[in-house]
């Protein structure tokens, strides 16, 4: 299942539902509507509510995409829709750092780390930069090293206090894609600085999230999933999440060891090698005002950013 928030066209209402994808056209199965025509009142209204409202919920709206075609009247056109964050309200959005080994590479090659980290570290992704599916950033002005960073984020779907890490996955409800847009102009003078903070991260609109949480019985093998990148349709990037260092397993661990992780929350778990910053050219591959961003998982899903100025 592919579980979306958005907004219609001309409305401003928070809403959550399914794409449905065929051969034409992608069209969306709005859950408050067809709660509505069924008589369900009390069924979630946001994401977070609906991951919190455990494996019911989420069977119910299973139940309703195997059998969308008896609500086709309630489909909406996917043009008819702005996609939002996947979850707008996240408590906890932590995303791990230096998780895959060519990444570390690239790191030591361009003094952005010192030294490699023994346990999972992260930092905080504000709510207030994230952005949806399609949406256009801003590049501030001043800023001309705007770099990407196609990152798989998993989605918790129950609390999780002490977990282990034979049962992380029971605490997974799906995945979806990060673009942690950084801006390497102010990263390098935090890392000079020695600030955690990483205001280069957390610029309004910086974070791209989605396009949808996919549920994650539809993932044959998150360890074996390709993270791509293109940029005005050629690519930048492929690499494998086999190339983790720390596995979600270890980060749930690591992470619930004393603060309780809830539904709701999400990790993402590092950008892969070949981000612009890594490569000889990296003035030529800084993104610009104009260039359209395409991060995947390959064959699964695609969050696509438009920067602007």
């Amino acid at each position: 299942m592919r579980l979306i928030t958005f907004t219609r066209t001309g409305s401003s209402n928070l809403e959550i539902g399914a794409r449905l994808s065929n051969s034409s056209e992608d069209h969306i199965l709005p859950f408050a509507d067809v709660a509505n025509k069924l008589g369900y009142i009390n069924f979630p209204r946001d994401m977070k509510a609906f991951l919190r409202a455990g494996d019911e919920a989420m069977e119910q709206a299973k139940s309703w995409v195997c059998s969308a075609a008896d609500h086709a009247e309630l489909f909406l056109s996917s043009k008819a829709i702005t996609y939002l964050p996947p979850i707008t309200d996240a408590e906890k959005f932590l995303c791990v750092g230096k998780n895959y080994r060519t990444h570390l590479e690239e790191l030591k090659r361009t003094n952005l780390i010192k030294e490699i980290p023994q346990e999972p570290t992260s930092f905080i992704k504000l709510n207030s930069c994230l952005s949806g599916h399609d949406a256009e950033v801003v590049r501030p002005q001043g800023i001309t090293r705007l770099d990407y960073e196609p990152e798989l984020v998993f989605v918790i779907g129950k609390r999780a206090l002490g977990a282990k890490k034979s049962e992380a996955m029971d605490y997974v409800a799906g995945v979806t894609i990060l673009n942690d847009l950084t801006c390497r102009d102010l990263q390098l003078r935090e890392v000079a600085s020695g600030s955690r903070f990483w205001t280069g991260k957390n610029i309004p609109g910086f974070g791209p999230l989605g396009p949808e949480i996919v549920t994650i019985d539809e993932i044959p093998d998150v360890y074996d999933l390709w993270m791509t990148c293109s940029v005005n349709g050629q690519e930048r990037m492929r690499v494998n999440t086999v190339d983790q260092i720390w596995k979600i397993s270890d980060i749930l661990e690591h992470f619930s060891r004393f603060i309780p992780i809830e539904a709701g929350d999400m990790f993402s778990t590092g950008a892969p090698g070949g981000v612009a910053v890594g490569k000889e050219n990296a003035e030529d591959l800084y993104l610009k005002p104009g260039d359209v961003v395409e991060c995947s998982i390959e064959g699964i899903s695609t969050l696509r950013t438009t920067i602007t100025e």
